[in-house]
């Protein structure tokens, strides 16, 4: 295994925006070795209190809607506008081998050469919404390095993509023209929570495609009960071409003007409450099922319980609440 810095030298060094140092940090915390899993607690713990906030946006699309070609030419945007880009990109793992491709740096290469700019793909491992458990930590890595936006890019579209909404300031929903009948692929949940929809490859012949999608989820939109959380108009679609760069600056003022009237009116701060106090509960959760996987005599336990359950002689809800009444002994 290879060493890790520890976590008083990576701290400082972090706060400096040393990129290499940022790197070894979000290994140090995507580790699951239990040494490593302290030293990662106990530097994230050292760094609170930073005053550092990057605006977090979280991009979800359906495979082969060119989510990798516009999070580069949008990074590129924000890079020639002065600021510091950071790109967490989940690959998906095989469900078989626990494997993943993590390709997403290769796809963005003129980004990636960009001083400005940190990609780092890491692996679903299998986790619902196709966020990896640690991508939090590494958002708030990245805001401590002085990154101003953080981009979180996730496996693609479901039910358990919401997820992925728990860690974000904004979710921004990228689908392709034409999708009529996609429309009902893409599920309640992920366009309720969708702050903006950009329909992407508005250009050459697809074009009106793009402009008729458009109206489609824009119509598809209103019907959906207006949020609290949001000013008038908002959500919204709009048309954006990766390859041309056309739309990309209206879509990047239109998620300044929804964040700020999110911090002018208390939106901002109330929402990064309620999402900590998400994690801690899925932090507790995790906890209980790593115990589950890992415990001699808890396994011993469940294995004898499923026995039984697939013999027949336990109902599955019996054996759970024998199971859960030895835990809480």
């Amino acid at each position: 295994m290879t060493d890790v810095t520890p976590p008083d030298d990576l701290a400082p060094r972090i706060l400096a925006g040393d990129r290499r140092a940022l790197a070894r940090a979000v290994t140090l915390v995507e580790s699951t070795r239990p040494d490593h899993r302290a030293q990662a607690t106990a530097l994230i713990d050292g760094l609170r209190g930073h005053g550092r906030q990057a605006l977090r946006i979280g991009l979800s699309g359906t495979p082969g809607v060119g989510k990798s070609t516009f999070i580069e030419a949008f990074g590129m945007a924000l890079v020639e506008a002065g600021l510091k880009v950071a790109v967490l990109a989940v690959d998906p793992s095989s469900s078989r081998s626990g494997g993943s491709i993590l390709g997403d740096k290769t796809r963005m290469e003129r980004l990636s050469r960009e001083r400005a700019a940190f990609i780092r793909p890491s692996p679903s491992s299998s986790h619902l919404g196709g966020v990896a458990r640690r991508t939090r930590e590494a958002v708030a890595l990245c805001e401590a390095a002085g990154f101003d936006v953080v981009l979180v890019e996730t496996v693609g579209v479901g039910q358990s993509e919401t997820m992925v909404a728990e860690m974000c300031d904004l979710f921004v929903l990228l689908l392709a023209p034409a999708g009529g009948d996609e429309l009902q692929g893409v599920k309640r949940g992920i366009m309720e929570i969708a702050d903006l929809i950009l329909v992407n490859k508005a250009d050459g012949d697809l074009k009106p495609a793009a402009t008729r999608t458009v109206a489609d989820y824009a119509g598809a939109l209103r019907l959906l009960r207006k949020r609290p959380q949001d000013p008038e108009g908002f959500p919204k679609a709009l048309p954006v071409s990766a390859v041309t760069g056309d739309g990309l600056e209206g879509a990047w003022a239109e998620m300044q003007t929804l964040a700020r009237w999110r911090k002018d009116h208390g939106w901002w701060d109330r929402r990064r409450a309620e999402q900590a106090a998400h994690w801690f509960e899925e932090e507790v959760r995790a906890g209980l099922l790593s115990r589950l996987r890992t415990d001699p005599e808890i396994r011993t336990a469940m294995a004898e319980m499923a026995e039984s359950v697939a013999g027949g002689h336990l109902t599955p809800d019996a054996a759970a609440a024998d199971m859960l009444a030895r835990l809480r002994r």
